[in-house]
């Protein structure tokens, strides 16, 4: 005989995009900001002098969230995991909910193309940088944009 699920698993399981609540319990369990590939970038721009704002968003009224912004050199900086937003080296094609889940990387992709060109159009220059990457050649590439678009002064703060 099986056992029959408890009522409140079984609404979930109608209602959940999820396979199964241990899948749900893993995706709700990924963070929106300061995931460990954010951390390991930030404190590799802080050792290099930059300071920034972080999760902001560059446009006012727009609802794109970078993970790292320079106001004044007008740069926003977007972490973005391999999964996620389909990595040409790292992406994994899921083996359950396959096609759910490549419509969600390709909509992912999408609007990535969608940010860069608004905030592009309205002079911010785009960097992203994959989850693998090394922090510190990534902070390295960052600061070197972040500088030439600055304006000389006393102060190395945004």
């Amino acid at each position: 005989m099986t056992r029959r699920a408890p009522a409140a698993e079984r609404k979930h399981q109608r209602e959940s995009w999820a396979s199964s609540p241990r899948v749900r319990a893993s995706m709700q369990s990924n963070r929106p900001r300061d995931t460990g590939p954010e951390l390991a970038l930030r404190k590799a721009l802080h050792r290099l002098g930059l300071r920034y704002r972080v999760s902001t968003r560059p446009l006012p009224g727009v609802r794109r969230t970078a993970d790292v912004v320079f106001r004044r050199a007008k740069i926003a900086v977007f972490v973005d995991g391999c999964f996620w937003h389909g990595c040409p080296e790292h992406h994994t094609v899921s083996l359950t909910n396959a096609d759910y889940w490549a419509e969600k990387v390709r909509q992912n992709r999408q609007r990535d193309i969608e940010t860069d060109e608004t905030l592009s159009r309205s002079g911010w220059q785009v960097i992203r940088v994959w989850e693998h990457e090394d922090p510190v050649a990534a902070a390295g590439r960052i600061a070197i944009a972040v500088r030439a678009r600055t304006p000389t002064t006393n102060t190395p703060h945004d």
